[in-house]
Parts: C-alpha cells; structure tokens; sequence
C-alpha cells in the first residue's frame, strides 16, 4: 500500500485521483495549495504526489528540485490542464517520474499509480548497496544524483555513458562503479581516446601479432585483452576515429576482436564505461559519430554535473583536494579562510574539479609556511575574475541607482531601526540573483521565448537554461 498526496486547487480532480488511489488500496489525502502540499511533504512520508502545475500560490514545476531534494523524496507525477513540451522536458530533468495531461483516462491515471507503487515497494524490499565514496565528495542534490546513478550503474552489468564538462570527475565516477561492482577484484583499463596516435589507434586497442608493421618485433596484448574480467573505460569517446567506431561496434556486441596481422580472434570479456564531455546526439546528426554505437554505450546515463551548479559542495571538496595536495607536495594540512571560500563562491570554475585542484596547489606554493590559505594566495587571475563578475553583477542589477557624488561631511545619519542592514554575503547573493533575472529576462525577449533560441544565444544546454529559469522565476512569456 502507498501513501499518495494530491496537490490540486480544482476539487473534481483531486476526488478522482484519490478515488483511483482508494480502489487500488492506497491511501490519499488532496491539499489545494503549494504551501500546505510543501509542509504535508516536510512532515509526513509519502510514495508519490501528483502535482499540479498552476495553484493559486505558485507554479508546481518551480517546486520540482525542492521535492526531489527532500531527505526521502515521492516519486512526483506533474498534472497540468494545458500541456507544454518545454513543460514536460522542464518536469523530467528536474526529476519528475512522469508529465500527466488532466484530460488522460482513469486508466492512464491507474497505470502510472501501479506503476510508481511496484517501483517504491520494490526499492523498499531492495538491500541497500553500501557504496564506497572515495572522491566521491559532495552532498548537493546534484551529487545525490550522480552517487544515485554510480550505485545502480555498480549494481548491474550494463554499459555505462558518463556524461560531463572536462573536470568535472568521469574518471572518479568510472573508477567508483568498478570498485563498487562485482569486477573490483580486477583490472581497471583506463583508454584517453583523445590522445590515440591515429596511426596506432587499433594496435594499442586490440595488439598485434609479430611482424604486423615495422617494428613489430614482439607480439603484444592490446588494451581491449588486458581488460579481461575487469573494466574498460573509454574516456574521451567522442574522439574515437570513425573507423575504429565501427570495429568497436562489433567488439562490443560479440566480446570479440581480431589483434592487427593476426588469423585467429581473440574474445575479452569486459564491462565498458565511456565518457565524453560533447554531445553525442549532435555528432550523429552530422554523422561524425556512429548512431549504432551510441545505443551501444548508453544503457545506463549519468551527467556529472559541472562546479558552478553544486557550489554548495565547493567547501567540503576543497578540504579534501587540500589534505590531498598538501600530502603530495609534503606540507602539513592547511586550513581555508572564510574569504577564500567566498571568493571561490563568486567564480564560474570553468575547468571544474580540476581547475580547483590547480588553484589549491598553487595556493599552497604561494602559502609557504602559512598554516591558512588567505585571499592573498590566490592565483592573481581568478582574483580579478571574480572581481570582474562581482561588479558586473552589481552594475546589471535591475533599478540599480549611479553611485551618488560624495557630499561633504555633515552630522551622521540616524540609523533606522525599522530596516535591518543586510550582512555583506546577503547583500551579494541578492545583487548576483537580481542580475540574473534580469539577464535571463532579456534573454527571453531577445530569443523571442524560443527555448533552442535562447540556448544558442546564452550557450546554455536546454537542462542548465530550465535550471536557471526556474530557479529565478522567469518564464517564456515575460514581457
């Protein structure tokens, strides 16, 4: 039996629901407003909540990633009267189960209730994987993801697709599903596809037998062979050359493979993980990459999402990358200074973990014998970046005033009681949120509410453009 919260402001629908919910032996209880469905999920625990999208206190879509980030979150089944692609995608990536039109069948209705029941009972009924997290670092809802991915990715055999800017961790994630799985026992075969010599790119991947090129003196084992009983992480994917993609097709489906210059196959049985920081979709539509392979890789998908959308996990990964430098380089562990961090808040990381790695290091060099890591330490670049952004941020805010002329000394000011003077921190979050309203504003009235419009214009991902409008409470429609 599971426990079902409606959240509908029109009375006939959540009847029906919960009528449904009753007949399969469920209990329902139906709210009419964003706020009291938001404190019956704080406070009770619930197995799934159809939510509406217009309420009188809100729009349900903008509340999706807060539910999703409960600490034993509903699956979440979005109902809308008016249906919208965007919509629909917006719900999904933001970790809705499905997208219901209110005009679906009761039998639509039943069926996706059946269906999120089974799943909840059978996840309760399930052994807890106790999932290793070395380098696993992090507790935002984004990393909750991706540890949530690497636990069923370790749990099965499947292929593996580790989607993601560079830096931001593939490896790490390849790594943990090999050492959480079944195979960790055995090698983990780590292949850069980026840096194959063209000219060598099959040699090294399947071996060669003897005299099969010039100086091929020895027979050797190629990568693809050593792999055996273990794991084979592609890395890079995405620059594997259009012939070896079609040879690997076939690896892939037979665990089979023919060394160079040999007459005889050779089988390895491998799981493979890949990852790519581009877009694979895009590269088959122009025919760059195979389309048959994509299928191939992707039986399971997990984005590693990049440093600027988990900033609240910035401090706790910077402690550890630290502890990690300072042992490398023999220093005692430094601390971080509250500044740092802020700074490091106000910075877009485009390199990732790894940028951040490098920064530490640097850091540490420029800190000598310093037991605490100051703003003075920091690489002088990132300084005056996240300077520049500061005071762009600042400058873009909507209805900011031009700094007023000084006036000449006078008696102070009364200060007002009835106005309390925000912190420095809260003054910036504000002016940063502030210029990102109004610039996503614009944005929307410049692409002319073309979602794909607005992506090209702002290079955004249609995932991280949904994010951002539904974080700051801007739609297509805004005037």
């Amino acid at each position: 039996m599971a426990n079902i919260l409606i959240v509908d402001d029109d009375p006939a629908v959540g009847r029906m629901i919960s009528r449904i919910a009753r007949q399969e032996g469920h209990r329902a209880a139906v709210v009419a407003t964003l706020a009291e469905g938001m404190a019956r999920l704080r406070g009770e625990s619930f197995d799934c909540v159809f939510l509406d999208v217009y309420l009188p206190d809100g729009n349900g879509l903008e509340r999706v990633a807060d539910i999703s980030a409960l600490p034993s979150p509903p699956e979440i089944v979005i109902i809308t009267g008016h249906g919208d692609p965007d919509g629909a995608e917006l719900a999904i990536t933001s970790g809705a189960w499905s997208y219901i039109e209110k005009s679906a069948t009761l039998e639509h209705y039943a069926l996706t209730l059946d269906q999120v029941a089974k799943y909840r009972s059978r996840r309760s009924e399930a052994k807890p994987l106790e999932l290793k997290r070395d380098g696993l670092i992090g507790d935002s809802p984004a990393m909750a993801r991706v540890v949530a991915g690497i636990a069923q990715a370790a749990a099965s055999k499947a292929n593996v697709l580790l989607l993601g800017e560079t830096g931001t961790g593939k490896e790490v994630a390849a790594r943990s599903i090999h050492s959480n799985g079944s195979r960790a026992s055995q090698r983990f075969v780590a292949v850069d596809c980026a840096a194959l010599p063209k000219d060598l790119v099959e040699s090294i991947l399947f071996g060669h037998a003897k005299g099969a090129f010039t100086g091929a003196n020895t027979p050797a084992q190629g990568l693809v062979r050593q792999a055996d009983g273990g794991t084979l992480f592609l890395d890079e994917i995405g620059e594997l050359p259009p012939s070896m993609q079609k040879a690997f097709l076939r690896v892939l489906q037979e665990r089979r493979f023919r060394p160079l210059g040999s007459n005889r196959e050779e089988s390895s049985d491998f799981r493979l993980i890949a990852a790519t920081n581009r877009d694979l979709d895009a590269m088959c539509a122009l025919g760059t990459f195979r389309l048959d392979l994509l299928f191939r890789l992707k039986t399971l998908e997990i984005e590693l999402p990049p440093l600027r959308d988990r900033l609240e996990d910035l401090f706790s990964l910077a402690l550890y990358h630290l502890a990690r430098v300072c042992d490398a380089n023999g220093l005692p562990v430094k601390g971080i200074s509250p500044d740092v961090v802020e700074v490091f808040k106000l910075y877009d990381w485009p390199g990732n973990i790894r940028e951040l790695v490098n920064v530490l290091e640097r850091m540490c060099l420029a800190a000598a014998d310093d037991s605490m890591l100051h703003p003075e330490h920091l690489p002088m670049e990132l300084r005056v970046r996240a300077a520049r952004l500061a005071v762009r941020a600042s400058t873009a805010a909507p209805g900011a005033a031009p700094a007023a002329a000084p006036e000449r000394m006078s008696e102070p000011a009364e200060p007002c009681a009835a106005e309390p003077f925000p912190t420095f921190k809260e003054h910036r979050r504000a002016v940063v949120a502030a210029a990102d309203k109004a610039y996503l504003r614009q944005l929307m009235i410049r692409a002319g509410g073309s979602i794909k419009r607005a992506c090209e214009i702002a290079d955004l991902s249609r995932t991280r453009l949904y994010y951002l409008m539904q974080e700051h409470g801007v739609s297509r429609q805004e005037p």
